[in-house]
């Protein structure tokens, strides 16, 4: 049974949307244990508002830019708003978006407004504020595509409410064209075209209200003053978003939204929420890590985003409009960062969005000539290096999701065989001198090349092409040119085959350097795709391990110039980016896993809180916090694409994962705080000797057991033939 929350705040009024279940013995809900507000203060760029999962429509609060940290257009140390905006990115590195600003006035000069963290709630699909200054109760919710603002006035004041289209996200926003325009009594449309991180950014809008409109006045070419008559009732207005036209804007709305009636809006949207969040139920007495699981759960799910319309249509890459579209397109593809983990899970828990990601990325590929690298409102922004939709188009494949192998490995070929990104230096010397590519990086964009390209000769061997398999899987080896035996980390190679100097493995120069947003420390590992072939580069593999057991406790000063992304330090180990993600489970790969099982629990228990500043890094668009569920779990695919996911150190006593129609039951006995050391391992009631599993058994379903310790095993993962 559910219930709607009234919260009675000082203007009197009914202001509040929220939901629960009542509990009972049979049924909990999930949503009352996400905190949005995590990772909305310190680098983790998080969105905070009304949204359903995967939604279009991130209809939330936006303040003025001031810096990195507000590229979601928020910031919890923040108090003054701009206005409520339609789009948002979450955990970016970049800023763009927040189009569309609506804001409740106190008169017809205000343009920003204060309000206190006090009087303001965040749950999924529900954000209610306070303003200051217009003494306005703000409510909103969403729906895919859509909007619902419901604003509470005092009674005797005039409700006015700006429509501001000037606002962008990120101080380096344009507005290329817009246009505002009444139709009838209650109803506005118009569109915004804007050019930032995306160079080409076309928003339609349509807003109905639930009264008519007294005036409306405009204040240069993007300003314009509703004025409606004042009295209790709120005003109640609903915007449908397009990126196709202000028409279809209007059948998103008409279709999602018809009604008038918010409180059943922001339910619906609640129990959308709830039933993706179901989908791994777990375990534990631990309530701030049942907090921070389900909300990193959530902030998995903000995007990618659905970008096309409610008849199928949507822009292009190349800025065309392409009707009736048979997939479901999407957009928001924060491909080096969450190929890592975001979309490893994502093959896990949401096995029926696979292959509509495939058929976007095929879509897009026929339309800009490449696979996307990081994709944004049918914009390519090129935005870090490597071709990072290789693995995850790979990973598709390769685990046998409903997509034509043949058109993807085609477009992986055209994508890894292009000129452009440093690819040429590539096919002329087999590798990247660094003096040859005028913007650097040399070595991360290498090395990422090179997991990218080892992905697509996995597809290739699959089917059947050898000559494919042959010339991939060579360049995949090619990171093996940037190993300096006589250091033991991976350096810039010139044309003549020496390494760089001078060398600093620690000192950074941000976007000048030879790594990106890393050093050698960190760049050495990033060998996922063969990490035997990493090990063999060393003296021996205890050479290895003394190198790895380094990476931890090194200090050093990474110098003025470094990426702030370089962040949540362990040593010289940066979990607050991506490139160290899978580093910790390497241990795995020659036989120590209770090391890893130490390390892990440090990172989980640690670098994870729950509150504002509760990320040590940017979230990147679900990637943060997709590492921390695996990690829970006590899984992570390593591998970028094939579906090995290593063992760890499970967090929680029990989980149950619902893979489609198959459900993966995890129960980690005797499992604790000092208990972190995995002593054995069952699968399916049967002894189980390998300190990792496939994803071709895992999505059988099933049960995997872990016997728990506060000693490392002797046996566990320790003999060759168990390491992955």
């Amino acid at each position: 049974m559910k219930k709607i929350v009234l919260l009675l705040m000082s203007v009197g009024l009914l202001v509040a949307c929220q939901t629960g279940h009542i509990y009972d013995e049979e049924e909990t809900t999930y949503t009352q244990f996400v905190n949005p507000f995590i990772g909305s203060g310190g680098h983790g760029h998080v969105f905070v508002g009304a949204n359903v999962p995967f939604g279009f429509v991130q209809l939330g609060p936006s303040q003025v830019t001031q810096g990195w940290d507000w590229c979601s257009g928020y910031h919890y140390s923040d108090s003054v708003l701009v206005g409520f905006t339609h789009l948002h990115l979450s955990g970016t590195g970049c800023a763009d978006l927040g189009d569309i600003a609506f804001l409740p006035l106190a008169n017809k000069e205000q343009r920003t407004d204060k309000f206190s963290h006090m009087h303001e709630i965040a749950e999924p699909g529900y954000y209610s504020v306070h303003t200051e200054e217009a003494d306005v109760q703000v409510e909103l919710t969403a729906t895919t595509r859509t909007g619902f603002h419901r604003y509470f006035y005092p009674d005797a004041n005039p409700q006015l409410l700006l429509v501001n289209l000037q606002y962008g996200t990120g101080d380096g926003d344009v507005v290329l064209g817009s246009s505002l325009h009444q139709q009838g009594d209650r109803s506005i449309a118009g569109y915004r075209f804007s050019k930032g991180w995306a160079v080409n950014q076309r928003v339609y809008f349509a807003a109905e209200f639930n009264k008519p409109i007294k005036s409306l006045e405009q204040d240069g070419d993007n300003f314009s003053v509703l004025s409606f008559e004042s009295g209790s009732e709120p005003l109640m207005v609903k915007v449908g978003i397009s990126a196709v036209s202000e028409e279809n804007a209007r059948l998103n709305l008409q279709t999602e939204n018809p009604g008038w009636d918010f409180d059943e809006i922001c339910l619906k949207a609640n129990d959308k929420w709830e039933q993706q969040l179901r989908k791994i139920q777990i375990e534990t007495g631990d309530e701030v890590a049942r907090t921070i699981f389900y909300t990193s759960l959530y902030h998995t799910m903000i995007a990618p985003s659905v970008f096309n319309d409610v008849n199928g249509d949507y822009r292009g890459s190349d800025d065309k409009v392409y009707e009736k579209a048979d997939f479901t397109n999407y957009t928001t593809f924060s491909l080096w960062d969450t190929y890592r983990a975001a979309h490893p899970l994502a093959t896990l828990i949401h096995p029926e969005k696979q292959r509509d990601f495939a058929q976007t990325f095929l879509k897009i590929c026929e339309q800009q000539g490449r696979l996307p690298v990081w994709h944004l409102m049918a914009n390519e922004t090129d935005c870090m290096v490597g071709n990072p939709a290789l693995p995850v188009l790979s990973d598709i494949v390769l685990k046998g999701f409903d997509v034509d192998g043949q058109a993807a490995l085609d477009a992986m070929k055209q994508t890894a065989m292009v000129d452009s990104r440093s690819i040429g230096l590539i096919k002329k010397y087999g590798y990247i001198p660094w003096e040859k590519e005028p913007t650097n990086e040399t070595v991360a964009k290498a090395m990422e090349y090179a997991l990218a390209d080892d992905a697509l000769a996995r597809v290739a061997k699959k089917l059947g092409d050898d000559e494919g398999y042959e010339y991939f899987y060579k360049r995949g080896q090619s990171y093996r040119k940037y190993f300096d035996p006589a250091t033991g980390f991976v350096r810039a190679v010139d044309v003549n085959g020496k390494f760089r100097e001078p060398f600093d493995p620690i000192k950074v120069i941000h976007r000048a350097d030879d790594y990106t947003e890393g050093n050698a420390w960190q760049y050495t590992w990033l060998v996922p795709h063969d990490v035997k072939g990493l090990v063999s580069l060393f003296d021996s593999e205890e050479a290895f391990v003394t190198k790895l057991d380094s990476l931890f406790v090194v200090e050093g000063d990474l110098g003025e110039e470094a990426s702030p992304d370089i962040s949540g330090l362990i040593g010289q180990y940066a979990h607050g980016n991506e490139p160290s993600h899978h580093t910790i489970y390497l241990y795995n790969y020659v036989g120590q896993p209770w090391k890893a099982a130490m390390r892990l629990r440090e990172v989980m228990t640690t670098l994870y809180k729950a509150d504002p500043d509760g990320l040590c890094g940017n979230e990147d668009v679900g990637q943060m916090s997709a590492w921390y569920i695996l990690s829970s779990l006590g899984l992570y695919q390593v591998e970028p694409a094939g579906g090995r996911y290593v063992f760890g150190s499970p967090l929680f006593n029990a989980a149950d994962v619902q893979m489609g129609d198959k459900t993966l039951h995890i129960i980690a006995h005797n499992n604790s705080a000092d208990n972190m050391f995995i002593q054995s391992v069952r699968w399916n009631g049967m002894p189980y000797d390998k300190s990792y599993i496939d994803f071709a058994d895992l999505k059988q379903g099933g049960t995997l057991e872990f016997e728990m310790g506060a000693y490392p095993s002797e046996t566990f993962g320790v003999a060759p033939e168990s390491r992955p």
